[in-house]
């Protein structure tokens, strides 16, 4: 194997920026328009919150998961067995992190913040290999340690919303390896490509799965893990009893149904234009710099002076997630998610004020 093109980077004695840090900190109790939560707009849909409204008659009993994860296994023509229902991704974490025997992590980033916590949370030491901007965030299977026996990255990844190859996630995967991949914004990508949650020919594979951010369910919690039977075990024995509530049961039943899939799709299809849009109007922008290619509900950018802009955009009735507290970026560095025309145009306009107000730097 070729070395590593650039050394993994081990932060031992400290996690460095705020891993807690979620884009939601960025609106709570502001009335802003918001770019810094990737949760998609007008969710859920009347028929899931009427699905939702129907479970309530059944507060009474226990949850009883079995229906929502045959329906789950159905979706991904899986058995059963390669199931496990969470009580969202951030869940999953926390019982990977807990329940899977791990020597040497070893987290991919820039990337979502919660996996590296939660690893941390509950003892582990964490190396980090950070993907860089000059070669676009993308993935570089030789700069992943050989030792490494628990890998996590994100695909599409969270900031960056670069979509990694299958190609190249297998390359990861091992023999006493847990290879994880959080595809919580995979189906906003057409035709699901370089997923990887119905192999079952990988070693050690374990996929994560979000129904928050499609269908708008950040407040009820549903999520769910796909892997070997065994590592399946192994995690629902760290969960507490009914970890996860009967509406959100209902809600993950529902959607697996057939028409909620065709929605999925035809909102990927709508993200994907809307982002052409968002991109295209960030292109008009000389100070702005756009990782490139963005698949995800999201875009990054980095721009001089961000920490500025950002709170000039809040002034202008915009909330843009800051990009400091992921590892591997810095300051200059926000995160947008992409909206419909109308409120692209309008964030659009907000841009140019702020950068347009910036004072000049001095010579000095």
């Amino acid at each position: 194997m070729n070395p590593p093109t650039h050394p993994p980077t081990r932060d031992i004695e400290s996690a460095g920026p705020d891993l807690w840090h979620h884009g939601d900190a960025e609106v709570r109790g502001e009335n802003l328009t918001d770019l810094a939560v990737n949760v998609r707009t007008h969710t859920p849909p009347p028929w899931l919150r009427e699905r939702i409204a129907a479970s309530l008659t059944s507060l009474a009993a226990y949850p009883d998961g079995s229906s929502a994860r045959a329906a789950v296994a159905g979706r991904h023509g899986l058995p059963v067995e390669r199931v496990l229902l969470t009580a969202g991704a951030a869940e999953a974490f926390v019982l990977i992190a807990r329940a899977l025997p791990a020597r040497r992590p070893v987290v991919v980033h820039p990337q979502f913040t919660e996996p590296e916590a939660a690893l941390r949370a509950a003892g582990h030491e964490v190396g980090r290999v950070l993907l860089r901007a000059e070669d676009g965030f993308r993935l570089d299977p030789a700069a992943v340690p050989e030792e490494a026996d628990l890998v996590m990255v994100g695909n599409p990844t969270n900031p960056t919303s670069v979509l990694h190859p299958a190609a190249l996630l297998e390359k990861l995967a091992r023999p006493g390896r847990t290879l994880v991949v959080d595809e919580a914004f995979m189906d906003v990508v057409p035709g699901e490509r370089e997923a990887l949650c119905d192999r079952t020919d990988i070693p050690g594979l374990v996929v994560l799965r979000s129904l928050t951010k499609t269908w708008g369910l950040a407040g009820l919690r549903i999520g769910y893990v796909l892997a070997e039977p065994e590592t399946v075990a192994r995690l629902a024995d760290a969960q507490p009893l009914w970890p996860v509530s009967t509406p959100a049961l209902a809600a993950a039943e529902a959607c697996m149904e057939p028409r909620a899939l065709v929605e999925a799709a035809e909102a990927a299809d709508r993200i994907t234009v809307d982002r052409a849009h968002l991109l295209a109007g960030l292109a008009e922008f000389s100070e702005v710099e756009v990782v490139e290619a963005a698949r995800g509900p999201f875009v990054l950018v980095r721009l001089e002076r961000a920490a500025d802009v950002r709170e000039r955009l809040r002034l202008l009735g915009f909330a843009a997630r800051r990009g400091d507290t992921f590892p591997g970026l810095g300051p200059r560095w926000l995160r947008l998610a992409v909206r419909d025309r109308a409120t692209t145009n309008r964030f659009l306009q907000a841009l140019d004020q702020a950068v347009q107000a910036l004072p000049a730097r001095s010579g000095r």
